[in-house]
């Protein structure tokens, strides 16, 4: 005998509905919802643009040079790493900018350069932070300490 309160569940106003019979289609119900999620976030798989590490070397005529890795799982022209950040963590303001034209698919991680960026006087630190084309920002970033 089934208690009162879950009586409901079992049966349906005397027609004889089981809870089991319901649950029958449960997994064609589940397989259905999810292909159509799996299609959707495939390429959302491939994560947010970490910043692997950062090196910046200040230059005789006063101009910074930026030694940047990356991490993403590049899938193709669609979803890529497509260019790194030097912004000022204070203000939040972008300060330089290397843009990535291509995939990386088969290079995990890669390491880029950007030369003659022109900081502010006094700078002391900035962060360094990627970009990808479907996620934007949101990977990991790296603080750096500026020492002229």
């Amino acid at each position: 005998m089934v208690p009162g309160a879950m009586r409901g569940l079992f049966h349906k106003q005397g027609r004889g509905w089981e809870m089991a019979r319901m649950m029958k289609g449960l997994p064609i119900m589940i397989s259905m919802l999810a292909l159509p999620l799996a299609v959707i976030s495939g390429p959302a798989l491939a994560g947010e643009a970490d910043v692997v590490s950062a090196r910046a070397t200040h230059g005789a005529d006063g101009t910074w040079r930026f030694e940047v890795t990356i991490r993403h799982a590049d899938t193709g022209w669609d979803h890529y790493a497509d260019r790194f950040e030097i912004i000022d963590p204070k203000t939040g303001r972008e300060l330089a900018r290397r843009v990535l034209f291509h995939p990386h698919v088969n290079e995990q991680p890669f390491t880029r350069s950007l030369a003659g960026a022109r900081l502010p006087k006094g700078q002391g630190e900035v962060l360094v932070r990627a970009h990808d084309k479907v996620h934007g920002h949101g990977g990991r970033e790296v603080l750096l300490k500026l020492s002229p």
